[in-house]
């Protein structure tokens, strides 16, 4: 057979090819039309919703009303963002089987739109773009509202980084859907941490799922038989005889605590004293001591500080850090965390594990102080040992009808902490107590640390940043050069 008709054979059957994908691709894309699935092969299913979210759809039994109110005149940058929104609310859509109905507003549109946004909380937001080289000032929106019957709950701005959109929207839809939510009770007497100044995020925070409420022990003889969880956050006070009463009274009829416990007070120019807070016994007599040490880590975290009108910061011992291998990767409430630091913390000693879950630890090369507290950030720390210790555990209930127990030996990590994964840890530990453990499966997709292992050599630690730098290019050139050199080949055995 000549050179010539074996060309016009390999032309034919490439013809003949093109013409094959072609049907499948139209037959692909007719049956997707059908069929509605998406592939997400990211590591924690960032970009798409979760199995708890597709169920919490599934169970509408009437029609929930999303309404995104997004200007079209913003800055080229917000056009991503309106596009990201978009494909997740058509995930929400699509899974709902017709009772979530979604609906873009462009508020400019219509002026009585805009009187109507301001009383439902959504702000009219100022952009500064840069257009044929001048500076310019842009109004517009970008809010969201979701309703059901008379209920509503309201995303005043939507945020640029979509990783939370899931959890806000689905909280919403299970608030206003739910014919009752959980009540959750701050303890503000015994000089708990202040809700306004102190832990004003985690109150927040908690706030927008759970009705919350505020308990006084010091005027109130017992806890509100509504309340469902009791946070009880960083007691300087001692708590008396009279106000156990009332707490074992509260968790004998189902009542669940989340004790967050200093073991060690520190105060002004680093002092530090031992903190006797009355719940000792209560925990003791449960199967979990709270030591009055201060633990300290090689795996630690960067601290501020001041001296005199200059401020520094330093990788600080007393300052441990909880990476994920130091989570209990079978409890549903921390098994999605990748980092939490704690800030002056102290231990648990745990008497019998038949109840009892350690929840968080340190490392395995971590050692504690105790009775005499050195905390200056500039001293040459000696380690003493090296040992592991639990600094967070759950007690479940050994009795009938009895509540349950989160104690974790510090407060601090929630007060006045701009730290995301802190918030996510205790928004964690209420839901555990408070709710099933839904919620607590999204708001851990979002993960903002993934450091590299302390454990890696220095020659190792090289060899990840470098190929981060430089592998996927390193990979890009190989693939052309090696498709090159096979073309170049083929070519040749043609020509002969």
């Amino acid at each position: 057979m000549s050179i010539e008709k074996i060309k016009k054979l390999k032309k034919s059957d490439l013809g003949v090819s093109i013409l094959l994908v072609i049907g499948i691709l139209a037959v692909v894309n007719f049956l997707s039309y059908q069929i509605f699935t998406r592939f997400d092969l990211t590591e924690n299913k960032a970009y798409s919703i979760s199995q708890v979210s597709k169920k919490t759809v599934k169970k509408l039994d009437d029609i929930v009303n999303v309404k995104v109110y997004f200007s079209e005149d913003l800055p080229s940058q917000f056009i991503t963002l309106r596009q990201e929104v978009g494909d997740i609310l058509d995930e929400y859509e699509a899974y709902s089987e017709g009772n979530i109905q979604i609906e873009f507003i462009n508020p400019d549109d219509d002026k009585s739109t805009a009187r109507e946004l301001h009383t439902k909380g959504i702000p009219q937001l100022t952009f500064q773009t840069f257009e044929k080289d001048k500076a310019q000032v842009v109004n517009g929106y970008m809010g969201m509202t979701i309703s059901f019957g008379d209920n509503m709950e309201v995303v005043p701005v939507l945020d640029k980084d979509t990783s939370s959109l899931e959890y806000q929207l689905t909280t919403a839809i299970k608030k206003i859907t739910a014919e009752q939510m959980a009540t959750v009770a701050f303890l503000t007497s015994n000089g708990t941490a202040n809700l306004q100044q102190e832990i004003s995020g985690a109150y927040q925070a908690v706030s927008e799922l759970y009705s919350v409420n505020v308990v006084d022990l010091g005027k109130q003889e017992e806890i509100p038989a509504a309340i469902t969880t009791l946070i009880i956050a960083g007691p300087k006070e001692k708590i008396n005889e009279a106000q156990l009463d009332a707490l074992e009274a509260f968790l004998g009829r189902g009542g669940n605590i989340l004790a967050l416990v200093d073991g060690v007070l520190t105060g002004q120019n680093l002092q530090a004293q031992a903190n006797k807070t009355g719940l000792e016994n209560l925990l003791a007599e449960r199967g979990v001591s709270l030591n009055h040490n201060l633990v300290a880590d090689v795996r630690n975290a960067m601290a501020s500080f001041n001296q005199g009108f200059m401020t520094f910061s330093t990788n600080y011992p007393f300052w441990p850090k909880i990476t994920s291998d130091g989570f209990n990767e079978d409890n549903s409430a921390v098994s999605g965390l990748e980092s939490v630091v704690l800030q002056w913390a102290s231990s648990l000693d745990i008497a019998s594990e038949e109840n009892i879950i350690p929840l968080a630890y340190t490392s395995p090369k971590a050692w504690q102080e105790k009775d005499k507290f050195n905390l200056n950030p500039q001293q040459n720390i000696q380690k003493t040992g090296g040992q592991q210790f639990t600094l967070a555990a759950l007690i479940e209930s050994n009795e009938a009808g009895e509540g349950s127990i989160i104690v974790v030996g510090d407060s601090d990590f929630i007060v006045n902490n701009n730290n995301a994964d802190n918030l996510t840890f205790f928004q964690n530990l209420v839901d555990s107590l408070s709710l099933d453990d839904d919620l607590i499966s999204i708001r851990s997709k979002n993960v903002t640390s993934r450091p590299i292992q302390e454990n890696l050599g220095d020659s190792t630690r090289g060899f990840i940043r470098y190929a981060n730098i430089f592998g996927v290019t390193i990979i890009v050139i190989v693939f052309g050069m090696t498709r090159y050199y096979l073309r170049r080949k083929s070519r040749f055995i043609d020509e002969l």
